[in-house]
Order: structure tokens, then sequence, then C-alpha cells
């Protein structure tokens, strides 16, 4: 068995009409082949087989576009896009041909390494099987970061204590944790009945995850174990430094994504002139943020941008709810509609809260629907880079 990227390799394949072919090439090596598949993949998506107690999925209300509604548990994601996987859908032949393709780093939904935790949480029996698999991976020198959504009564404390020294112990192959905590709607009808972390479950947390973090380092290594920083806005703590966070691996869990913005934010901000006239915008952003966000955007005033944020109660979802990416166009409408607009020249939203490369919010309302119902157009500044969010702003503002 050959890859494409080799200089000769043979091709067997069926006509339409039935007759087995088979074909020899010779190219460059790396040259492309020139061969696409229907899918990229090459096959369907594999679905995801776990009831997981917590599945955001679960909780999404009527309505949402069908997309919303569909769960991937596919490890050539997590290789491709870094999406993260149980492991419970692969069987023996499957997952040796993960080790055989030198799949690496593949990103895993842990939640926890006590078989029977796991297998209560995810209600799977295949999911018991995680420490033989992870430990497989290590030992044939394959990396993985890990995942724990945390939810109280089931994997928090001790659980999350010894769940961390069993994940430790695979380092290096293990390279990185984000402790998250659990997310709940208000569409939980026939659900699992989970409760949010209290501030002071999410405390103690913090603690236990920066226990190992700190263990790491005197070790040697760069941190290991992170909370996200939904875990600290819920505790009420002081986001770590930047320089915590290391090679930021975990940003898609939402670890430093703040401390990161900020850092950029600042940096691309000392090189920018003020404006030649002042600029009021709204700004629209989600509860978790807010705080943050304002202290940082206040910094915007002596460059001729006076900024008004808003944070937006996520009545959709439920107010448990607070990450700006899931806010709806029906909320900030319905929210800031009764303001005075006229003072504004524009509507900042983060991107995130939109469909990739589209402009449609999740609950299917898009951009042109926001500018109808408020008579103020939104204009989209990346969540992600503070950089690219400050050039964004001047450049919208500089223009207006």
């Amino acid at each position: 068995e050959k890859l494409t990227c080799t200089s000769e390799l043979s091709i067997d394949y069926i006509t339409v009409s039935g007759k087995p072919m088979r074909v020899h090439i010779t190219k460059d090596e790396y040259q492309p082949l020139g061969l696409n598949f229907e899918s990229s993949l090459m096959s369907e998506i594999k679905r995801c087989k776990n009831h997981c107690v917590f599945c955001f999925i679960d909780q999404m209300p009527m309505g949402v576009r069908d997309s919303l509604h569909f769960k991937d548990d596919d490890w050539r994601l997590s290789l491709i896009m870094g999406n993260y996987v149980t492991l419970t859908n692969v069987d023996e032949a499957e997952f040796e041909r993960i080790i055989r393709r030198r799949v690496s780093p593949l990103y895993v939904s842990v939640h926890s390494t006590d078989g029977e935790i796991r297998t209560r949480m995810m209600r799977n029996p295949s999911a018991s099987l995680i420490m033989e698999r992870l430990t497989r991976l290590r030992d044939e020198g394959l990396l993985f970061d890990a995942q724990i959504v945390l939810c109280p009564g089931y994997n928090d404390g001790e659980a999350l204590r010894r769940t961390l020294e069993d994940l430790y112990s695979l380092r290096p192959g293990a390279r990185s944790v984000a402790v998250v905590p659990v997310g709940l709607t208000r569409h939980r009808a026939g659900l699992e009945d989970i409760r949010p972390l209290t501030p002071t479950e999410a405390k103690k947390a913090i603690a236990i995850t920066e226990s190992f973090s700190h263990r790491a380092k005197e070790d040697g290594g760069e941190g290991f174990a992170y909370a996200s920083d939904e875990m600290y806005i819920l505790a009420g703590m002081e986001l770590p430094r930047y320089e915590e966070y290391g090679e930021f691996t975990q940003l898609e869990n939402g670890v430093g994504l703040l401390r990161k913005f900020e850092s950029e934010f600042c940096e691309a901000l000392s090189g920018m002139e003020p404006l030649a006239e002042k600029r009021r915008v709204l700004a629209a952003t989600g509860q978790s943020a807010y705080p943050f966000l304002r202290e940082l955007f206040a910094k915007l005033g002596r460059f001729n941008i006076e900024l008004d944020l808003v944070p937006i109660v996520n009545r959709y979802f439920g107010g448990g709810v607070t990450v700006a990416g899931l806010v709806t166009a029906t909320d900030m409408v319905q929210q800031l509609k009764c303001r005075d607009l006229s003072r504004y020249s524009a509507l900042i939203i983060p991107d995130d809260m939109l469909r990739e490369r589209e402009d449609v919010f999740l609950d299917g309302l898009d951009l042109a629907y926001v500018e109808a119902e408020l008579g103020l157009r939104p204009v989209p500044l990346s969540a992600a880079d503070g950089e690219e969010f400050v050039y964004g702003l001047f450049d919208e503002l500089k223009g207006d």
C-alpha cells in the first residue's frame, strides 16, 4: 500500500461498467495525482455513537439548521481540522489503521480516564477503553491533546485529579489537556439532570488543574493542564498571564483566548495613529467576555474611538450560555433596538457569531436582517485575533 506522494504507484479502480482495472503511474515525488474524490474524506463522515449526558447538540432548540443537529466523531477530521473525537466508534482494525498511518496529533475528548465514569457520562460501553487506547498512542510515539468537559457529580473533584494524573503519566504523548465547564441550555427536556458548576467548584477545579501545570514546569517542561477562560470567569478569578499559556495549544477550547487577543490588540494599537475625527460605534458580545473586553476597549478612547460595548443575554439558548459565539441575531436585535442607535456609525460584532465564511447566525437570520431591524450596519471583526480586530476596526472607521 503506497500513498499518493510517492513517485511510482499503482491504482486499482472499477469502470462504470463494473470492469476492474489497474494503472501504473510514474510522476515526480509529491506531485499531485490529479484525482479528486466526491468527498474529501473518501467516505461518509463517521457519526457519533455516544449519548453523552452533557452533549450540547442534544440541547439545540427545534428550528435550527440541520447541520447543527449532526454529531460527527471522525478521527480523520481530528487530524485535518482539529475536531475532538472520543475514539468510541473505532474498532480494533480501524485503530490499527490510525497507528499504521501515524495519525498525530489527535484531539481526544477524554472527560475521564476512569472506565466506569466515562461509560456513565457517554453511555457507551466502548468508552471504558480510553486508557488502553491513549497508552497505545503514547507507546507508538504518537501525540494527542485532551479535553475534559467538567460535570459536577460526575468527573469533578478527586475524579478530575485522577484523570489528570493518568494523562500526566502519558506525557510526552499527552501534550496538553483543557478543562472546560459543562455548557447547559434551557432546551433539556427529557435529558439527564445536570446542574452547572458553582463558582466554588470552579475555583477547586482550577486549583487542581493548575497544580499539574506547575508540576510539569518543575519537571522541566511547559504547562500541561489548563482551565478555560470561561472557568476563570465563572470562578471570579483573574486570568493567568499571557506567558502561562505556552504555545496556546488549547485555543479551540477557549484556553488563553482572551489573553492572546489582548496581547495582539495592544501590540497593534501601539502602532496606530488617532483618527482625524471622533467616531462612536456600538459593539455586542457575550456576557462572559464583557468585563474583560470593556476594560480592553477603553484603550480606544485616546485614538478618537468611543466603543460602547453591550453584553447580550442569551435567551435563545438560556441565560446559562454566556459566550459570544452563541449569541443569535434575535437576541441581539431585541436587546439593542431600545437604545438610541442614531449616535453610532456601525455595530461591531465578533465574527464567530456567524457561520464560517457566511453571514448567517445560529438562529438562521443574517446580517441583512440585523441591519434592517436596527438601521445600523453590522461589521463582523475577528474574535480570535486582536491584531486583525484593530486593523479591521480602523479601516472601517477611516472609510466611514
